[in-house]
This record gives structure tokens, C-alpha cells and sequence, in this order.
């Protein structure tokens, strides 16, 4: 399904529309929390796909342990390869340097042609830090943002503050079950030799036994946000 620069191939029809979902992240590892996000953002905006791309070098954690791209790429393979519109990409891990979303974008902007639509999937918290994002002017011009929510979350100061920025953000607001799922809380189960069943994809939490991930030793990380 990959084509060229690990990217899937969409577009193929000029004469229709086609909707990309882009769901940047560490994944360290990656769990039904972005999952379930990314399956409520295909439906409410009607992407053709997900694409899921584990960050290389992301800008936001260089000061922090983060598990090998290798095996934090691996995990999001199994974890989206039983859903046909579900893809995850090497694009971020193969690439060299410090990764910011915003050079991401305009890499996947000049690779697809103009009938394809991206879309950056994210939270709601994240776009209140929207402004502190690497040359957040050019991101505006680049995505129409889905922001996250989950049930009874207050989405006002997030619009106030998207609002207030004289910035030209087209976001979209989406409510998605409660899951008090965490990327750290997982590493910390199995750091403390508990189970995670149900939190991950079975094949997930396979490969972190098998390979074995987030013991004692290597459990000083901290989760970031889906995507700076």
C-alpha cells in the first residue's frame, strides 16, 4: 500500500475530493486512546485515511528517552493493521534531524496532489498551545485541524483562544469516549510487571513482552502531546 517517501498513494481521481487524516504522535506506545480518536475523526469528517506517523526526532522531547523509532513504528504498524483505513508511515522516522509538524505538512502538501485535503488530528488541549507550535502561521495555511474532546470538556477557552490569535485556524471540534488511557501509564503497568490488557492492541501488547519494552531501567520518559 506504501508509496515512495513510505507515503500511501490517494488522489488518484482529480475530478473528486479526497480527505487525508494525519495522527502525529510518539506513540510510545500507542493505544486504543489514539485508536478510538482517530476511527471518531474518519467518520465526523469523512477521511478516506489515517495515516499514523510516528515522530523521529520530535522537537518537543529532545531532552527525553524515547524507545527506538524501530520498535515505537513496529507497534503502530500492528496496532492499525487490522482497519483498511487505518496506515502507518516511516516518513517521520526516516527522516534526518529535529521534526516539527509544520515541515511534515508542507512535505505532505507538496507530495499529494492539490484534490487531497489534510487534516491533522490532535487534542483539544494541544490546540490551546497552538501558538507556541513552530510557525504556527504556516500550520494554518497547510490543515484543517481535528481537535479532540472528550465528553464534558469545556471546548470555549480552546475557541477563545484560537480565535483571539489573528490566525486563520479552521478547526474542528469532535467528542470521543472517555478513555483514561496514557501512553505513560501504560509503560508504568509494565514497568511494575502489571497487565495492559485491554488498554493496547493484543499485538501490541505482544511485541512489549516479546522485545521487553518499558522495564524498570527505562521508564524515566514523560508523554508529550500528539503533535508539536
Amino acid at each position: 500500500m506504501h508509496e515512495g517517501q513510505g507515503l500511501p498513494a490517494i488522489g488518484g481521481d482529480p475530478a473528486r475530493e479526497y480527505r487525508l487524516g494525519i495522527m502525529g504522535g510518539t506513540f510510545d506506545p500507542i493505544h486504543y486512546g489514539h485508536l478510538v480518536t482517530a476511527e471518531r475523526a474518519r467518520e465526523a469528517l469523512g477521511l478516506d485515511l489515517v495515516l499514523f506517523m510516528p515522530a523521529g526526532t520530535p522537537a518537543f522531547k529532545l531532552d527525553q528517552k524515547v524507545t527506538s523509532a524501530e520498535d515505537r513504528y513496529a507497534m503502530t504498524l500492528l496496532a492499525t493493521a487490522t482497519n483498511p483505513l487505518f496506515d502507518a508511515s516511516r516518513f517521520e522516522i526516516d527522516r534526518e534531524g529535529t521534526t516539527y509538524t509544520v515541515d511534515t505538512l508542507r512535505a505532505l502538501r507538496a507530495h499529494y496532489p492539490d484534490n487531497v485535503k489534510l487534516f491533522f488530528i490532535t487534542g483539544a488541549d494541544a490546540i490551546m498551545d497552538i501558538l507556541a507550535w513552530h510557525d504556527a502561521e504556516g500550520l494554518a495555511s497547510l490543515t484543517t485541524f481535528i481537535a479532540a474532546t472528550r465528553p464534558g470538556y469545556d471546548i470555549v477557552r480552546a475557541q477563545e483562544i484560537v480565535e483571539a490569535s489573528g490566525i486563520d485556524f479552521d478547526v474542528r471540534y469532535i467528542e470521543i469516549p472517555a478513555l483514561a488511557i496514557s501512553s505513560t501509564s501504560i509503560r508504568e503497568l509494565v514497568r511494575d510487571g502489571k497487565s495492559v490488557r485491554y488498554l493496547t492492541a493484543t499485538a501490541v501488547e505482544g511485541y512489549i513482552r516479546k522485545m521487553g519494552l518499558y522495564r524498570a531501567e527505562d521508564i524515566e520518559r514523560v508523554e508529550g502531546a500528539v503533535g508539536q
